[in-house]
């Protein structure tokens, strides 16, 4: 698994920003889209609980779920994936 897998959708303009943040700080990510896959759509419920989108889980276990921007960043960092 990546340190860092991505659940979101094409159309979700908080999906689209993270994505932002991702390429703004040079992160990679697994990208899992539930637009076009079931599966993911489970997965990203199960792991938040929620229907919103985007979920960000980290190696570690945590999550987030439509995060702003500085919180991303701060997650981030706490994990070390950007300085």
């Amino acid at each position: 698994m990546s340190e860092v897998v991505y659940y979101g959708a094409d159309w979700c303009s908080d999906c689209r920003r993270a994505k932002a943040v991702f390429a703004a700080e040079g992160v990679e990510f697994e990208e899992r889209n539930v637009e076009h896959s079931v599966e993911f759509t489970a997965e990203a419920e199960a792991i938040s609980g929620r229907k919103n989108i985007p979920v960000i889980k980290f190696a570690d276990g945590a999550f987030l779920v439509e995060p702003t921007d500085e919180a991303l960043r701060t997650a981030l960092r706490e994990r070390n994936l950007i300085g």
